[in-house]
Formats: C-alpha cells, sequence, structure tokens
C-alpha cells in the first residue's frame, strides 16, 4: 500500500497546472527559428538568442536557494515568474533579430532557471523518497505538456490567419497565471515542512560529483542538448522535409502524456538501471528515425512519439535516481547541479546546432544529435556492467 504524500492531492494538481502554464512560455521559444526567419535571420542567429538563456540560469541556479530560503519556494518561483512574462512580450514586441532579443533571452533564463530548480525541490518537500520518482513524473509531465503545446499554438494562430506573435502573447498571459497561482501556494506549501537548504557550495559539490548521481547529473546535460537541439530548430527541418512541424509536437506532446499516465507507474517500480537503459535506447532509435528514416507524415509523428516515450520517461527515472543516489544532506543541492547540466544542454547546445545547420547543413547537425545520444545509451549499458561485475565479485568474495 502506497504511502499518502503530506500534501492534498488538491494542492498538488494546482501545482502541476502552475507548472504547465509556466512551462508554456519555454515551450514558445521553438517558433523563435521561424519568427527569426521572418524577420531575415537564420538558425544561427535564433541559436545564439536561446544561448544567452544559458548565461542567466547559471545566476539563477546560484541564488535560487537564497530565494527559496527570504520568499519560499513557491514565492520565489512567483517572482521571477514574472520574467517569463516580460520574455514571452519581448519576443513578440521587440523588431528584428539582433541584441533585443538577447536581452529577453537572459529574461527567460532567469526565470525558467529558478522555476525548473525549485519545483522538483518542492517535490522532495511534499513527497516520502519512496514516492518521489512517480511525483517526478507528474512534475516532468506537467512541463512537458506546457513545452509541448507552446509550439502548438503557433501552428493554432498560423491557421487562423493571425500573426505568429500571438503564441507568444497566449504564453505570456498564461505564465501570468502561473505566477498567481504560485504565489498563492505559498503559504499553503510552507505549512507543510521547512524547505531543505537548496544553496550550492564547492564543498557539495565536489561529494556530489565524485558520488553515483554524477552520472545521472552527465545523462541530463546530455539529453538536453538532444532535446535542446531538435526541438528548437524542429520548423527548419520539417520545411526541409516537406512536413507540418506541429505534427512532431503534437505526437511528442501525446506519447509524453500518455506514457506517463499509462506506463510511468510500472517503470518506476523498476529497477531503475535498467529502466534508464532501455528507455536511452529508445530515445537513441526515435534520434535515428529522424536522422535516417522520416519519410512522410506517418514516420514523422511515429519518431516523434517515439522520442516522447523515451525522453520522457528517462528523464523523470534519472531524476529520482540523482535525488536518491546523492550523498546524505545533500538531496537539494544535487538537484541544483542537476538542473544547471539540464540548462547547459537545453540552452547551450542550441547555439551549436544552429551554427552546424548555418555551415554545414541540417544533416549533419542530425548526426551530431545522434552521437549525443548515442553516448547517453552508453552511460547506462556500462553502469549496468559495473554493477553486474561488483555483484559478481561479492559472490565470489563471500
Amino acid at each position: 500500500m502506497h504511502a499518502t504524500p503530506p500534501v492534498g492531492t488538491k494542492t498538488f494538481a494546482l501545482f502541476c497546472l502552475a507548472s504547465f502554464l509556466l512551462s508554456l512560455s519555454y515551450g514558445s521559444t521553438f517558433l523563435l527559428s521561424l519568427l527569426i526567419h521572418a524577420r531575415g535571420g537564420n538558425e544561427h542567429d535564433a541559436g545564439s538568442v536561446i544561448a544567452t538563456a544559458m548565461l542567466s540560469t547559471f545566476v539563477a541556479v546560484v541564488f535560487s536557494g537564497h530565494l527559496a530560503d527570504a520568499l519560499g519556494a513557491a514565492r520565489a518561483i512567483a517572482s521571477t515568474g514574472l520574467l517569463l512574462v516580460v520574455a514571452c512580450l519581448g519576443f513578440a514586441l521587440t523588431p528584428g533579430f539582433g541584441q533585443g532579443l538577447m536581452l529577453f533571452g537572459l529574461s527567460l533564463g532567469l526565470g525558467w532557471g529558478v522555476f525548473y530548480t525549485l519545483g522538483p525541490i518542492i517535490v522532495t518537500l511534499l513527497v516520502e523518497p519512496r514516492q518521489r520518482a512517480k511525483y517526478f513524473a507528474l512534475l516532468s509531465g506537467s512541463m512537458l505538456s506546457g513545452i509541448g503545446s507552446g509550439p502548438l499554438l503557433g501552428r493554432a494562430a498560423t491557421a487562423l490567419d493571425l500573426p505568429l506573435t500571438t503564441a507568444f502573447y497566449i504564453a505570456g498571459l498564461a505564465s501570468l497565471a502561473g505566477v498567481v497561482m504560485f504565489w498563492r501556494m505559498g503559504s499553503r506549501l510552507r505549512q507543510h515542512a521547512n524547505m531543505p537548504t537548496a544553496r550550492i557550495s564547492w564543498r557539495a559539490s565536489r561529494r556530489i560529483l565524485s558520488s553515483k548521481a554524477a552520472f545521472a547529473i552527465l545523462m541530463v546535460g546530455l539529453g538536453g542538448c538532444v532535446f535542446g537541439g531538435l526541438s528548437s530548430f524542429q520548423t527548419s527541418y520539417a520545411v526541409a522535409h516537406k512536413l507540418d512541424y506541429s505534427l512532431f509536437f503534437a505526437g511528442f506532446l501525446t506519447a509524453a502524456i500518455t506514457s506517463r499516465l499509462l506506463i510511468a507507474g510500472f517503470v518506476v517500480k523498476r529497477d531503475a538501471y535498467q529502466a534508464a537503459c532501455v528507455l536511452s535506447g529508445v530515445m537513441f532509435g526515435a534520434i535515428a528515425l529522424f536522422a535516417f528514416g522520416v519519410s512522410g507524415n506517418l514516420s514523422y509523428v511515429l519518431a516523434a512519439a517515439t522520442l516522447g516515450i523515451g525522453y520522457g520517461l528517462t528523464y523523470s527515472v534519472i531524476n529520482g535516481l540523482v535525488a536518491n543516489e546523492a550523498p546524505s544532506g545533500t538531496t537539494s543541492q544535487a538537484l541544483l547541479l542537476f538542473s544547471l547540466a539540464y540548462f547547459i544542454g537545453v540552452f547551450g547546445f542550441p547555439w551549436l546546432a544552429g551554427k552546424i545547420i548555418v555551415d554545414f547543413g541540417l544533416a549533419t547537425m542530425m548526426l551530431s544529435v545522434l552521437v549525443i545520444t548515442a553516448l547517453n545509451w552508453a552511460i547506462t549499458v556500462a553502469r549496468l556492467i559495473a554493477r553486474r561485475v561488483s555483484a559478481h565479485k561479492v559472490i565470489q568474495v563471500s
């Protein structure tokens, strides 16, 4: 029989809904390539705007703990969530594709960085350790749903003969609603328990990076490269293959949500090492399909759905791993490093990916993503082999 988390179902549902609304702001950035192309720019320009967010996320990760201590985690998210609203409005209103957009990229990084960092820490506050993987899956499912819905807003706007900037306005309004919800949840969440320390330090970082949790941190960074590179330039991929980019996000979103409803409960009960290996292999298969197997709408949706299952569930598994494998007393700091690694991949790699597309072509960029996915899978295989060898040695000694 499962233990009941110390927070009501209604509160957690509101937490997930607010997370969905805030995530629309980040999802709208996948339309930046299309928006910048319309203004005379290219993929490298779009990648540069997205990459600026990486710089401000470093600040967000370092100071998110201080904000949480001062305001409470929920209200820290609400306060910096206003920057997500500013970013969406800035992308829509700023003409051209130069320095102005980069400033709003910094705004996006600050707002998204604090939210993405403190969200999982709130889960550790509300949920018993043995149920973390399940509730991490619910949180990441809400976030991925918002991220995947952002580009669909752009496709809907185009279908209704509205300007693409309409999607950014809607995402900004949704983020504002999320800000209000997080602010109102602040006092309610404070009543459950004290927020564990979320301040990062060199000593804690060294302990974490020398522990088994380092593997999950590396994996989330590589996964961020895959997701950020593929999603940020999916509009360019769709144009090159004469496809509708909304099919990718619809397929990805549907698979991500369905897998959490139907599969996540089963997956989190399995051996985490084996689950990570299988799901990383599924993600590799999805990227291989994108690189070599997409020839029409059906194969396009199949590749997107496979990625939604592989990437989405892998993330949930390794999120639980990093929390459980971190040295005693460093869970919150481990989650900060986990978020930081993700940001480096998801915001940093699009800069490189955009440059590769402009200089060498889309096919080369897809091959680079495939190599990264293969490395990610190889880590899980190596961990399984190492564990079996270690277990075999123990048996021989005994």
